[in-house]
């Protein structure tokens, strides 16, 4: 399930890279994510709060251009 604000998000554990698209069209990378976070995250039903209190201002990230 996902949120209001999240449309689709995908994890790759080699290089540790969250990518969350965002329902506004927006894509961004949050870098240096822990395996143990993303899991986490997927196991929530609130992922939008769970980005927000647990990856937003915690982790680098970049926008991602379409």
């Amino acid at each position: 399930m996902l949120s209001a604000v999240i449309a689709a998000y995908d994890y790759n554990a080699d290089t540790e890279t969250l990518t969350v698209r965002y329902r506004s069209g927006k894509v961004y990378n949050y870098l240096q994510v822990p395996e143990k976070v993303y899991k986490e995250m997927r196991a929530t039903m609130a992922k939008g709060i769970f980005l927000n209190r647990n990856i937003k201002r915690k982790y680098p990230f970049v926008e991602i251009n379409p």
